[in-house]
């Protein structure tokens, strides 16, 4: 009797299964990689847009300016800051052109919209008219609050500017705080330069 030589079904198919196993495991850590790629590369990008908006919203403070608008027919104060329960944008305030002199002197605020966007809000300069609207820009989304107090010359912290005819045309400090959509509860404060 001849003996042929070759693999058993048995052993082809126990072969088959060892590779579709392994086949199945690189799968899985493949696509485990690629999603901590993904959350990794999210994480990042949320975290640098959250570092420009606080770099832009320093450069705009240390850039305020003690004086007020002025139009043909009122004048409104150099620095407004209003509490969260108040309508309009939560900060208000003049400020002066940058030292690289690529900008002008303008009236800028920041609002909370419905997108859960905080918005830059530019003016066309400092003393405009009424009806003139300030163009919006999102600075950053995905915040579920935005509160702002002002340090005034008690060093005591307060939710709105100006509260007294005393106080002056600018806090000392401004103490942000902000909380994103994803849980983070961030709180910078940043020192105003009169």
């Amino acid at each position: 009797m001849k003996t042929s030589v070759g693999f058993t079904l048995i052993e082809l198919l126990t072969a088959l299964l060892i590779l579709s196993l392994l086949a199945l495991m690189s799968y899985r850590s493949l696509a485990a990689v690629l999603d901590a790629r993904d959350h990794v590369t999210g994480e990042a990008d949320k975290w640098r847009h959250v570092s420009s908006f606080f770099a832009r919203f320093e450069s705009d403070v240390q850039l305020a300016a003690p004086r007020p608008v002025r139009s043909a027919t009122d004048s409104a104060p150099a620095w407004v800051g209003r509490p969260a329960t108040a309508t309009g944008p939560r900060l208000e305030f003049s400020r002066f052109a940058s030292a690289e002199g690529v900008d002008q002197p303008r009236r800028v605020a920041y609002a909370l919209n419905d997108k859960r966007e905080v918005e830059l809000w530019l003016w066309p300069g400092l003393d405009v008219t009424p009806d003139v609207l300030p163009a919006r820009y999102p600075v950053l989304g995905e915040v579920t609050t935005l509160e702002v107090q002002y340090l005034n010359a008690e060093r005591a912290w307060v939710t709105a500017w100006p509260t007294a005819p005393a106080d002056a045309a600018i806090p000392r400090a401004v103490r942000l705080h902000i909380v994103l959509a994803s849980g983070e509860d961030i709180v910078r404060v940043f020192a105003v330069n009169p």
